[in-house]
């Protein structure tokens, strides 16, 4: 009877010191909480932590004989170069992260990208300037893990000369910022390769005025606006305004994926806007992410979640297969051979980008080019990057 009893009370505990065996892994993350780019810095947040609680429900991490719950330790970088140096000191040096995903936008990765190389920390993030990837070459820690301008722009600018052949003539309005500043060298040349001709203007990042702007615009008789690489809220405030001046031609985003958002900004003068996207809502994986997601948040989802949500299920598999969570090197390579890996969005893991940035840290993923149709986005086209 004794023993009985001393079994029923091991059954019960046993659970309780299965919990306790669970150390925590922290999991550095980085994005704009607050301005114009809110909703990128929301789909990291909650992409990660999607990925997170999932495996936290499956029992943790299971990594070289240990089992790990992931945390997530988000901080606002107020998409910008300070704010993202900031939060990686803060991540680096006082919470002791080994794994940052994040950021998202030119200005804070290329802030972030020095401190995380020197610190030996594994760093999987969203920029589009080509110098992002190039930093550290063979010995970088940084990881892009969604296409930049190289891998969509020019397919996205075959897909336009194929499907609108009446356009010619290309505005292209952007920040002046870093991000700004990646936009001709690289979609701007690809637009002038494929014989368009380019009319370009700069504004101050976070403005909300744009008529003036756009009323110099119109008198350039460009027939595409092309808002590229603009945060969703100004995205939406462009397309708003660019209707309401009187612009009747093509408004579409090379970059920058925030459909839902710039439909949710801009109503009606939205109708008939195209961007380039990294998810078909109405693909059925898409569709129980989008499912899983609205069980927790409401609102508009932007298209960006699922893809760091990849990014975190990319990275604990990475960590799965160096068995540590310590040693970054290891981890490293076991990214940059985890070819194959189908993280449930996406596909099977690509990488690429020797060619380019000499050095294969940057995730080749298919892309939609999507429309809004009656307020709804709907993909027009499925394209690929090239590959090398």
């Amino acid at each position: 009877m004794q023993t009985k009893k001393w079994l029923a009370a091991l059954a019960l505990t046993l659970p309780a010191l299965g919990a306790q065996a669970q150390e925590t892994l922290k999991i550095g993350g980085i994005g704009p909480l607050s301005g114009g780019g809110t909703a990128w810095g929301l789909a990291v947040q909650r992409g990660v932590q999607m990925a997170i609680d999932e495996v936290n429900a499956q029992g943790g991490l299971k990594i070289g004989g240990q089992t790990y719950k992931p945390e997530l330790v988000m901080y606002d970088d107020k998409y910008s170069a300070t704010g993202g140096r900031s939060a990686a000191e803060r991540l680096v040096n006082l919470d002791k992260v080994k794994f940052i995903i994040g950021p998202i936008g030119t200005p804070s990765v290329m802030a972030v990208v020095p401190i995380v190389n020197e610190a030996r920390v594994i760093m999987l993030s969203n920029g589009y300037a080509p110098d992002i990837l190039k930093q550290g070459g063979q010995n970088g820690y940084n990881f892009r893990t969604m296409n930049s301008n190289v891998e969509f722009g020019p397919a996205m600018v075959k897909w336009l000369k194929e499907n609108r052949p009446q356009a010619r003539k290309v505005a292209l309005i952007v920040p002046n910022d870093a991000t700004g500043q990646v936009v001709m060298p690289t979609l701007g040349k690809a637009y002038q390769d494929a014989g368009y001709t380019v009319w370009s203007e700069s504004y101050e990042r976070g403005s909300k005025e744009f008529a003036p702007l756009l009323t110099r615009m119109l008198a350039q008789g460009v027939d595409v606006l092309d808002l590229n690489l603009n945060a969703p809220g100004e995205a939406g405030l462009l397309t708003k305004q660019a209707r309401q001046v009187g612009f009747k031609g093509i408004i579409w985003q090379v970059g920058g994926p925030g459909i839902d958002e710039v439909a949710d900004i801009a109503g009606p003068y939205a109708e008939g806007f195209m961007s380039y996207d990294v998810f078909d809502f109405n693909e059925p994986a898409a569709r129980r992410f989008v499912d899983a997601y609205k069980q927790r948040w409401s609102g508009v989802i932007n298209a960006q979640t699922p893809g760091w949500y990849n990014s975190a299920r990319i990275l604990f598999k990475a960590m799965e297969t160096a068995g540590t969570t310590t040693d970054t090197d290891k981890v490293r390579a076991a990214l940059e051979n985890l070819g194959g890996f189908d993280a449930g969005i996406y596909g099977p893991v690509v990488w690429g980008g020797a060619k380019a940035y000499g050095v294969n840290h940057q995730l080749l993923n298919r892309f939609w080019v999507t429309e809004i149709r009656d307020g709804k986005p709907h993909a027009l086209a499925t394209l690929s990057p090239a590959r090398e």
